[in-house]
């Protein structure tokens, strides 16, 4: 299953008053959000019924809690909350490498769980990256990804 596209921005001084409160959050919430930020629903696709929901700090506590922004709506209708959650506690097992995959997502979201979910663009990421290290060419035939054969890096 691909992952959400929905991208909100952060309400910032909301979520630094969420930060500075919880238990096990930052020394210094100001230096870990930027004003200008925005986050990705990390979540699969889904409908609208569901919150929209992106992971935005690991409580530095014994129990294993982060705190998410949910949200739901879009532009003037849209209606953020900030949770502290424990995350979930599914595991895919690999029985031929013993492998354990943990599910990224907090406890009791919904969906499918995140080892299932795939980021596109993140995938497009890593196979431009794989292609450059061991010196490959795209499917355009470039060996810098590019489609017009020009390099855009500094």
């Amino acid at each position: 299953m691909l992952q959400c596209t929905a991208v909100t921005d952060v309400p910032y001084y909301e979520a630094l008053l969420a930060l500075t409160t919880m238990e096990g959050g930052p020394g210094y919430p100001a230096e870990v959000l930027e004003e200008d930020e925005f986050l990705l629903c990390e979540l699969g696709e889904h409908d609208e019924s569901a919150e929209h929901a992106a992971y935005l700090w690991a409580a530095d506590t014994v129990e294993d809690q982060d705190l998410w922004l949910l949200w739901t709506g879009s532009d003037a209708h849209r209606v953020y909350r900030f949770e502290v959650r424990p995350l979930c506690p599914a595991r895919l097992r690999h029985l031929a490498t013993g492998k354990v995959d943990t599910c990224a997502y907090s406890d009791r979201h919904p969906g499918p769980h995140s080892f299932f979910v795939t980021d596109p663009l993140g995938e497009i990421v890593k196979s431009r990256e794989e292609r450059k290290t061991s010196g490959g060419r795209d499917a355009d035939g470039d060996a810098d990804g590019d489609a017009d054969g020009d390099v855009d890096d500094p």
